[in-house]
């Protein structure tokens, strides 16, 4: 039986913090640099990804954009970071999802097909250029995300990692 809600209830459900949600993916090449993406829409450079829809996870979310923007089928592995990132407005603060999608294999990056409505360009870049290629909160995250591989994933603000509270 469905629980009632009672106006008091729908009041406070109402006031309650909204987040925005995105979900990225490390994709790396066999010399293990990363894979970026440069999306016809902006001047900048990401990882594959990008906003969750309504009723969907992130990790469903990371695997829809990667199928969307590189025709690529993969699986979100493990969790490599969540990171905070304060309002910016007109934008809401967030949750940014990176997940491990692990290593392409050649003739997996040779099925690589751009969606040319999203992007028009990919390379693999070493992660330690990361900062040369991404704005740098994007920067942070995605080396956060990296360093975390095989390690357990962690919990940044505004890409920087906290100390326990």
């Amino acid at each position: 039986m469905a629980e009632t809600q009672t106006e008091s209830d729908l009041s406070y459900i109402a006031k309650l913090t909204r987040v925005r949600a995105a979900a990225g993916i490390v994709l790396r090449d066999e010399a293990g640099r990363v894979l970026v993406v440069h999306p016809t829409y902006k001047d900048v450079w990401e990882i594959p990804g990008g906003t969750v829809e309504p009723d969907e996870s992130p990790a469903d979310a990371c695997v829809r954009e990667v199928r969307e923007e590189l025709g690529l089928s993969v699986s979100a592995g493990a969790l490599l970071c969540v990171d905070w990132v304060p309002a910016s407005p007109p934008w809401d603060g967030g949750l940014m999802f990176v997940f491990d999608g692990g290593v392409l294999t050649p003739d997996q990056i040779a099925t690589i097909r751009l969606c040319p409505d999203e992007l028009d360009r990919y390379e693999f870049i070493e992660p330690e250029r990361l900062h040369e290629v991404l704005n740098s909160r994007l920067a942070r995250r995605v080396a956060a995300a990296v360093a975390a591989i095989g390690r357990g994933g962690v919990y940044l603000e505004d890409g920087v990692a906290t100390s326990s509270r």
